[in-house]
């Protein structure tokens, strides 16, 4: 403990409140947080509870969010964002849910093409140096794109 107080189950819950006023974390992520505050691993595992029972923390909420934002402001998508969730400590069955609810309700190659516009304004692929094409193309996989869906996209059309 950073001071005095006793590592008590209470105080376990209130610095779980205090971190998730800042931002949504995982029950990984949490246990962590808590855990490097000096609290044993009953009293972690306690305010977890209780944090979890009281709607505070939720894996599934907090991989829609971090899904949903990752993709509007368009740094993750397809298995990018699968391993940038997994990093996170979402369990898999709730990562691939999240993943799957994306996948009904957006489309890659209009996520792809919203990158492009923002990213590479007036980008020519069949003008486009072989260092160029490279650069792009790999700016896109890192992303999480997949090379066929930016094959397509860049063959396509020239990028307004």
């Amino acid at each position: 403990m950073k001071n005095s107080e006793p590592a008590s189950p209470e105080r376990a819950f209130q610095d779980g409140l205090k971190l998730l006023a800042a931002r949504d974390y995982t029950t990984a992520k949490m246990r962590g947080k808590l855990a490097r505050r000096g609290f044993d691993e009953g009293t972690v595992e306690g305010a977890v509870a209780r944090l979890e029972s009281q709607g505070w923390l939720n894996d599934r909420r907090f991989a829609e969010r971090f899904a949903e934002t990752a993709v509007n402001g368009g740094r993750f998508f397809g298995p990018r964002l699968r391993q940038e969730l997994r990093r996170h400590g979402v369990p898999a069955e709730l990562v691939e849910e999240a993943l799957g609810r994306l996948r009904q309700e957006r489309d890659e190659q209009d996520d792809l093409r919203s990158v492009m516009e923002r990213r590479f304004p007036g980008f020519s692929f069949p003008a486009a140096d072989d260092r160029e094409r490279r650069r792009v193309v790999a700016f896109l996989q890192r992303r999480g794109f997949g090379l066929g869906a930016i094959m397509k996209i860049l063959k396509a059309e020239v990028i307004d």
